[in-house]
């Protein structure tokens, strides 16, 4: 494929305004080399409208859920989801970034890797999961800034957006920032419909928020990706009850100030936004809560936080003491090298 030339801004630092694509994805549980395939669609359809930024949703390997299949999807540091980014940044001279469950040093964790034309620009692994996933992976504790052609740019997925020391400390000290989500919502079952649906609809709202006031507390501009997948999995401390949900997707791109430039609805379902996006870092428009959280979040939210994580970090633990993750058997990494790498070396015998 020939390689457009670069009229596009957003490959010096001095540029002020670069056009920008989050991506939702209906990735599915656990297939990782379909939601690679999809991942790569997308991302060469929004560098195809002119994207010279494209940012995945965080897990964008595999949605995750408490599932069985999720100790099997972790990937090397620099196995295909990453080879996948650093490929497509190449190819069409962009950046592009997003998220998966990799495996290194003994553990796993949820890493944003951050691609530009001449290989991998920068990585952040999440500081902490969230509810069912650290059942999967365990936290970071890098602080989220990655060197760009642009200059620092801030990586954030999920509920590190909603916390106020991810905005301590990216702000003003970012001119953008790059991450995403796979926030899920409440079970679906018609029993349980009516009794927590002013919970559903308190937990859209906060995820709904969420890019627009992060932007306006760090200063900086927020490109955000997201799922919208239907899925199934169990439902930790129960497993014998089936949690049937979904992905409340909400990929946005927003300016400094808290503008809305682009946005996408679960209900329109997979595809691509872009906007032009002027660079922070500015002067934030709202000052940080004196509080762990940035949104006011419900009780049930917060107890289903302390029981989740409690119940998740056991579960790690114990997988992890078994052997049972998929990254710690043994030729686990050689399974992803690339094709050449996987040949088998020459016998020497005459043929």
């Amino acid at each position: 494929m020939k390689r457009r030339a670069m009229q596009r801004p957003g490959t010096t630092r001095m540029d002020q305004t670069i056009t920008a694509a989050a991506i939702q994805m209906d990735a599915r549980l656990g297939d990782v080399a379909g939601n690679l395939a999809r991942a790569e669609l997308l991302v060469r359809e929004a560098f195809r409208r002119g994207a010279q930024w494209v940012v995945l949703p965080e897990f964008f390997t595999s949605p995750v859920g408490y599932h069985f299949a999720l100790r099997h999807v972790a990937l090397p540091p620099d196995g295909p989801a990453t080879r996948l980014l650093c490929d497509l940044a190449r190819e069409y001279h962009g950046v592009v970034g997003g998220s998966f469950i990799t495996a290194h040093g003994g553990d796993a964790t949820n890493r944003f890797v951050l691609a530009g034309p001449d290989g991998v620009l920068g990585q952040h692994d999440k500081d902490q999961p969230t509810m069912w996933e650290n059942a999967y992976y365990i936290g970071g504790h890098d602080d989220g800034l990655i060197q760009s052609p642009l200059g620092p740019v801030g990586a954030a997925v999920c509920w590190e957006l909603v916390r106020t020391r991810t905005v301590a400390r990216l702000r003003g000290r970012a001119r953008m920032i790059v991450g995403g989500s796979c926030w899920w919502t409440l079970p679906q079952a018609p029993l349980l419909r009516t009794l927590w649906s002013g919970w559903d609809a308190q937990n859209r709202e906060i995820m709904r928020s969420t890019p627009a006031r992060f932007a306006r507390l760090v200063g900086a501009p927020v490109i955000h990706a997201a799922h919208c997948a239907h899925f199934e999995c169990q439902t930790p401390g129960a497993p014998f009850l089936r949690y049937s949900s979904h992905y409340l997707g909400e990929a946005q791109i927003v300016a400094a100030d808290g503008s809305l430039l682009a946005r996408r609805l679960h209900e329109e379902g997979e595809g691509v936004i872009l906007a032009r996006v002027r660079l922070g870092a500015e002067h934030p428009a709202e000052p940080l809560p004196q509080r762990f959280w940035i949104p006011d979040l419900p009780a049930w939210a917060r107890a289903m936080w302390a029981f989740q994580n409690a119940h998740g970090t056991r579960e790690y633990q114990r997988v992890k003491a078994a052997g049972g993750f998929g990254w710690q058997q043994r030729g686990w990494e050689s399974m992803y090298a690339p094709a050449d790498a996987r040949q088998e070396a020459p016998s020497g015998r005459s043929r």
